[in-house]
């Protein structure tokens, strides 16, 4: 059985090598990353979820999607009556994307999570078509983004089933925080992605090629909008 689509985005960090929120940085493309990051999202018709554990985002989030979706049950491709974007916010303890991760998967069991990260302030539609569609062969399966170097855990598809859930309740009850060790053991697929777009900006210095050349935003890779 093929599980919904849902879009998680994670926003719940301290931004503390940034020195200042990266959520709220403007982007070039307009924005904030976290308006950025959301709009992107929501190109796939798929429900998105807002994981924070800062009230400004939720507040920001809500006001997005109050003008950019005609309201926060207004979402085009999603079902009669779903939630276009819903805002959590994370309660503490805050300890890593882990628990974050398991938070969710609690919360919308038998749904496909495609897990993004508020950093990755590059990201692309065509990147994300790429991830999706070299999860169809085998959805069952949790796929991570991998920049031909490293592996990026936060950019994948984790299906919340009951084996997943189980898996992760069980980890992270017996101390386990480390998402890398719980995709070691459980098994995952690294996907091969272009490593321009899965870079994540974490200090000031990262983000001077955030710009095109001509001093305007930077251009999305255009493809086909997947379905959801």
């Amino acid at each position: 059985m093929s599980l919904p689509l849902r879009c998680c985005l994670l926003s719940g960090g301290e931004s503390r090598r940034m020195g200042r929120d990266k959520a709220l940085l403007p982007h070039p493309s307009g924005g904030t990353w976290l308006e950025r990051s959301l709009a992107l999202l929501a190109e796939l018709g798929a429900p998105v979820t807002l994981l924070s554990r800062h009230r400004a985002h939720g507040a920001l989030a809500r006001a997005w999607a109050d003008r950019s979706l005609g309201g926060t049950r207004a979402c085009i491709g999603a079902e009669p009556g779903a939630t276009a974007l819903e805002v959590l916010q994370e309660p503490a303890p805050w300890q890593g994307p882990l628990l974050a991760l398991a938070r969710l998967m609690e919360r919308y069991p038998n749904e496909r999570l495609l897990l993004c990260p508020v950093d990755m302030p590059w990201l692309d539609i065509a990147t994300l078509a790429d991830l999706r569609a070299a999860a169809t062969a085998d959805p069952a399966r949790i796929h991570t983004a991998h920049d031909g170097r490293r592996l990026q855990p936060l950019l994948g598809l984790y299906p919340a089933d009951g084996q997943h859930r189980r898996s992760l309740a069980a980890f992270t009850a017996a101390g386990g925080r480390s998402l890398q060790r719980w995709l070691a053991g459980v098994g995952h697929t690294p996907v091969p992605l272009p490593a321009g777009p899965l870079r994540n900006a974490n200090r000031p210095e990262d983000l001077t090629d955030l710009v095109a050349p001509d001093g305007g935003p930077l251009p999305d890779r255009q493809r086909p909008e997947p379905t959801a």
